[in-house]
C-alpha cells in the first residue's frame, strides 16, 4: 500500500514538473515565446539542407516547438502565419479528442453501438451485422465495412457495405470516420464545430473550422493553431493548468494501440516504435516502425499531401509540417521520417533521440517510392558488402554481392513489378539495415 501511494506520488509530482516546464502562448494576440537555436545547442548552419528539402517538396508552413516555445518557423512562399491551409486527414485527431470529450461529459459511451446515435440502417449490412459496430470501431478503423468501394469517402448508406465482422479486420476507410461527427452530433446536441469551441478552442486559443467539402469534413487553420493542438497533446490535455481532458485512461487509448490488426495505429493517431504496421489501401502487415529514423515514442496526425503533426513526450518537441503534395509523390510517414533525417542534423546530436535499433546505423533508402533507380546510402561511410532484395511473400527477387565494397550504391528496379518489397544492407557486421521499399 505504501508502495502504491509513493508510486501515485511520483507520477503526480513527474507530471507536474512536465506541466511547469512547459511555456503555453496567450490564448489572445500573437504572442508566442521563442528558443534560439544557440541557446539550445544546435547547429543554425545545418538549416540550409533542411529548408531545402521542405520547399522542394511543396511544403507552406514548418514549425518546431521545444518546451513549448518556438525554436523553429518558417514559411514559404507567400503563406504567413495568419494563412488558412487544409489539415486533412490529421484533423481526424480533432475527432479523436472530441470522442473523448463527450464520453467524459457522459453524452456516450465508445462502447456503445453506433446505429444508437447514427440510427438503425445507416448502412447496408444487416441489422444483425450492424449492431455490432460500436463508436470504438470507428475510432479504430475496425468497422468491418468495405473500403473496397468506388468512394471510401461516401458516407451514404449505398457505400457503407458489409466485408467482414466488425472488430476482425482493419482498413483505413473515410465513410465510417466522418459519421462520428453524426455521433457526436447527436448524442451532444451540438455540432463539432460548436462543441469544440467551447470545449477545445476557447481554452486554448485555437481558430478554424470542420468545413463540409463533398463527404469529408476537413478543419481549415492556420499553422500555429495546429502546433497549440500539438502543445495541448504533449501535455496529456492539459492546457497551462486548465484540464481541457480529464479523463487520462481515455487520452492513453488514444495514443497506444488500440487493437491487434495494426499495431500502429490508436484512436485515429498514428504510432511510431511498433514492431510493425499497416499502411492505408494495403491489407498487409509490413514489419517494422512507421517512421524507423523518428524518435521511437513519437505518434502523429497524419493528413494527405503530407499535412503532419508530431508529438515527442521524451523530448518537449512538436513539430509540424503544412503544404501540397511532394513533387516526389512521397507519402506522408515516408517524408515525415525524412524532415527527421534532416532536423537531427540540425539539433547536432545534443537532443538524444531514442530511434528504431534495427536502423540506427544511419542507412538511408531514397527515393521511397521509387520508379527505376533507389539509392541505398549509409551516411557513416562503412562498407555495404551485399544488398538482398525480396518481395512480400519473401521471394528473393535481388542478390547482389559487391566485389568492391562501397558506401553508396545505386540499384537499378526497373524490370520489378509494382508493389512492396524489403531491402537488405550487409555490412562488415552481417544484416546491417532491413527497410519497405514501395515500388511504383
Amino acid at each position: 500500500m505504501i508502495k502504491k501511494t509513493l508510486l501515485l506520488i511520483s507520477i503526480f509530482y513527474f507530471q507536474v514538473s512536465q506541466s511547469q516546464s512547459l511555456y503555453f502562448p496567450p490564448t489572445a494576440g500573437t504572442t508566442w515565446d521563442t528558443a534560439s537555436m544557440e541557446s539550445l545547442g544546435w547547429c543554425r548552419d545545418k538549416t540550409g539542407p533542411l529548408y531545402n528539402f521542405l520547399e522542394n517538396r511543396n511544403s507552406k508552413a514548418f514549425i518546431v516547438l521545444k518546451d513549448g516555445k518556438i525554436v523553429i518557423e518558417k514559411y514559404f512562399g507567400k503563406f504567413t502565419k495568419d494563412s488558412l491551409w487544409y489539415w486533412a486527414s490529421a484533423g481526424k485527431t480533432l475527432t479523436s479528442f472530441a470522442v473523448g470529450l463527450a464520453q467524459e461529459d457522459g453524452y456516450l459511451k465508445i462502447t456503445d453501438t453506433s446505429s444508437k446515435y447514427l440510427g438503425k440502417g445507416w448502412t447496408k449490412e444487416t441489422l444483425a451485422k450492424e449492431n455490432m459496430i460500436t463508436i470504438r470501431n470507428q475510432l479504430t478503423m475496425t468497422s468491418g465495412l468495405d473500403d473496397g468501394v468506388a468512394d471510401n469517402h461516401c458516407t451514404l448508406d449505398s457505400c457503407l457495405k458489409y466485408k467482414a465482422d466488425a472488430g476482425t479486420r482493419w482498413a483505413y476507410h473515410n465513410g465510417p470516420y466522418t459519421m462520428l461527427d453524426k455521433v457526436i452530433e447527436t448524442s451532444t446536441g451540438k455540432n463539432l464545430n460548436t462543441y469544440l469551441s467551447t470545449k477545445l478552442k476557447t481554452p486554448t486559443g485555437m481558430n478554424g473550422l470542420f468545413l463540409k467539402i463533398d463527404y469529408d469534413n476537413v478543419y481549415i487553420s492556420n499553422a500555429r493553431s495546429f502546433a497549440r493542438f500539438g502543445l495541448l497533446m504533449l501535455n496529456k490535455g492539459d492546457w497551462n493548468g486548465t484540464k481541457i481532458m480529464r479523463d487520462q485512461t481515455y487520452f492513453n487509448q488514444m495514443i497506444t494501440p488500440s487493437q491487434t490488426l495494426n499495431n500502429s495505429y490508436g484512436y485515429l493517431w498514428w504510432l511510431n516504435g511498433k514492431k510493425n504496421f499497416m499502411a492505408p489501401g494495403l491489407q498487409l502487415v509490413l514489419p517494422g516502425s512507421l517512421n524507423p529514423n523518428s524518435p521511437a515514442d513519437m505518434y502523429s496526425a497524419m493528413g494527405k499531401n503530407g499535412q503532419l503533426l508530431n508529438i515527442i513526450p521524451s523530448q518537449n518537441l512538436v513539430v509540424i509540417r503544412m503544404g501540397n503534395a511532394p513533387n516526389s509523390s512521397e507519402v506522408p510517414f515516408l517524408m515525415n521520417d525524412t524532415i527527421f533525417i534532416k532536423l537531427k542534423a540540425v539539433m547536432c546530436n545534443t537532443t538524444s533521440i531514442a530511434t528504431n535499433k534495427n536502423n540506427i546505423n544511419n542507412y538511408r533508402l531514397y527515393p521511397n517510392p521509387a520508379n527505376d533507380f533507389v539509392t541505398i546510402e549509409n551516411q557513416k561511410s562503412t562498407s555495404i558488402k551485399k544488398i538482398v532484395m525480396t518481395d512480400i511473400q519473401g521471394k528473393i527477387v535481388l542478390d547482389l554481392k559487391l566485389m568492391n565494397t562501397v558506401s553508396n550504391y545505386k540499384i537499378d528496379i526497373s524490370d520489378k513489378k509494382s508493389g512492396v518489397y524489403y531491402v537488405e544492407v550487409y555490412g562488415e557486421k552481417g544484416l546491417e539495415f532491413r527497410q519497405c521499399l514501395l515500388k511504383k
